[in-house]
């Protein structure tokens, strides 16, 4: 049952090889910016992992944590650069949401939204 959430947290390992090896950042897009508290949040997502195999029966309670804090995160990140624009990113073109920041969004709400239902689900019974 709660499966999906121990295989999230074990694909943080491919999260972090994509992330340094390849500069493809999706699974921690807010602190792109802040390479030290990048890899800590990285150990956070480990030990999340380290927690479910741990206690199996807990898994969507830490996975809503992580994941409601993860999207917080990165809907100020992308807030303040919306409301925030600079005369860089008009002259550059950028956009204001990178599609590491969308796919991010996608993986981290996937991962809320199933411990929302499996909350209501517990509760119900």
């Amino acid at each position: 049952m709660n499966k999906p959430f121990a295989l999230y947290y074990a694909a943080t390992i491919l999260f972090v090889l994509l992330d340094y090896a390849l500069g493809i950042n999706l699974r921690i897009a807010f602190l792109e910016s802040y390479p030290t508290a990048r890899l800590a949040y990285y150990a956070i997502c480990f030990a999340c992992f380290a927690l479910i195999v741990w206690r199996p029966d807990r898994a969507a309670l830490i996975g809503g944590i992580e994941s409601l804090v993860a999207l917080v995160a990165l809907t100020f990140s992308m807030m303040l650069r919306v409301m925030i624009v600079t005369d860089e990113m008009i002259e550059n073109g950028t956009g204001f949401v990178s599609i590491e920041e969308i796919v991010n969004y996608l993986i981290v709400g996937s991962i809320a939204y199933l411990s929302w239902n499996r909350g209501i689900s517990s509760l119900k019974s």
